[in-house]
């Protein structure tokens, strides 16, 4: 059976630590302008030639290169300017305890430079990779400092949160649960009445285990991501589990896009690898679906075929087959079980929706399939 596990870490935001951060990158730039040396910013390297998998903490990590980049040079000049106004944005942002949109601090800082025709920023593409600039630089997360994204997913289940001056629990809200935010740093967990977070590929899921009362009856809580977890998804899922001991179980489709989405909890993703250790929860276990589900519950005729060509016929491999041969490769997925998995899914090639399982009937997810699963501990690693 599922048991909790002892917290393993107790996180404490202090905005004060960011702001003293951010001054000392100023206090370094001008240091250097008043001894008259070419003033510049130590930015860690983006891409696939500064990321590795870490074998110990079982995550995927930046390495140590960086870009120096400088005032008085051509190619950088511009880029320095963009990052030094938005490290200036977000120091008063963090300063004053407002948070703005990504969207909002591109258009706080676009504005035609003095006596030129030039604009800060042309395009919201510009702010973002520099927002990104400074989270690696400074070695925390964006929404540390106050700067947020799009809410997406939502969680179900009897555990009590303290948001600001409100309190409330997530099961006492309606089927829809609560929308988890953009930003939840400020989160207090007052109390959890949960055995373990049941991390929920689709909304339609998530919604069938709300109405067939599975959070209750299995004492679960249901987190839903909503296709691919957003950043606030990944980082309350790791609160939950290092912060409060609760296990993590990932439900997702059996296809490259559904095992993706649970390498992305479980290791953390390439594209965000500086924050893993933030984002990322190793601990992590997967449920289903799997392709040994198709013939044990009977789904054959509910599978759908893999899209592309396989590796095989001429022009493979593509799509979902070039997708499972990448998956393959991943160092996390060097194991005996996930290998088995990749294997059989090319050889049938066919992928399982979560939702095939109402062919079963509506009821047989809640009622068998998790359940079974789960007590049994039948899950991947």
């Amino acid at each position: 059976m599922i048991k909790k596990e002892k917290p393993k870490e107790r996180f404490s935001y202090d905005p004060k630590k960011i702001v003293k951060k951010l001054e000392e990158i100023g206090n370094q730039i001008y240091e250097a302008v008043r001894e008259g040396r070419n003033p510049y910013i130590d930015v860690p390297t983006r891409g696939i030639s500064n990321i590795y998998y870490d074998k110990k903490s079982k995550l995927i990590k930046m390495g140590k290169q960086t870009s120096r980049r400088y005032f008085l040079h051509v190619a950088h000049a511009r880029k320095f300017m963009q990052t030094l106004l938005i490290a200036s944005y977000i120091k008063r942002l963090v300063s004053e305890g407002k948070h703005a949109s990504l969207r909002e601090a591109y258009y706080a800082n676009k504005h035609s430079i003095g006596g030129s025709k030039e604009n800060t920023f042309e395009d919201q593409s510009e702010s973002n990779p520099i927002i990104e600039d400074l989270e690696r630089t400074l070695g925390v997360l964006r929404e540390e400092m106050h700067i947020t994204a799009d809410r997406r997913g939502y969680i179900y289940g009897d555990i009590t949160i303290q948001d600001g001056e409100d309190e409330f629990n997530t099961s006492r809200l309606g089927m829809g649960g609560w929308a988890v935010p953009g930003t939840v740093e400020h989160l207090k967990f007052t109390q959890i009445n949960v055995d373990y977070a049941l991390v929920v590929e689709t909304a339609a899921m998530a919604d069938r285990l709300i109405e067939e009362k599975f959070p209750k009856k299995q004492n679960a809580l249901i987190i839903a991501t909503q296709g691919q977890a957003s950043r606030g998804v990944r980082r309350l899922i790791h609160r939950l589990h290092y912060e409060e001991g609760l296990p993590i179980i990932v439900f997702t489709d059996g296809d490259p896009y559904g095992w993706y989405i649970y390498s992305t909890i479980k290791q953390g993703s390439i594209n965000l690898a500086y924050l893993s250790d933030k984002l990322a929860t190793p601990g992590a276990k997967f449920v289903g679906m799997t392709m040994d589900d198709i013939k044990r519950y009977g789904l054959e005729r509910v599978t759908e075929k893999l899209k592309g060509v396989p590796p095989n016929k001429k022009g493979g491999p593509t799509a979902d087959y070039k997708r499972i041969l990448e998956e393959m490769e991943y160092p996390w997925f060097q194991n005996k079980e996930w290998q088995r998995q990749f294997k059989l899914a090319l050889k049938l090639g066919v992928r399982i929706e979560q939702q095939a399982l109402a062919h079963k009937s509506l009821e047989f997810v809640a009622k068998e399939y998790l359940p079974e699963k789960i007590a049994n501990e039948e899950l991947l690693p």
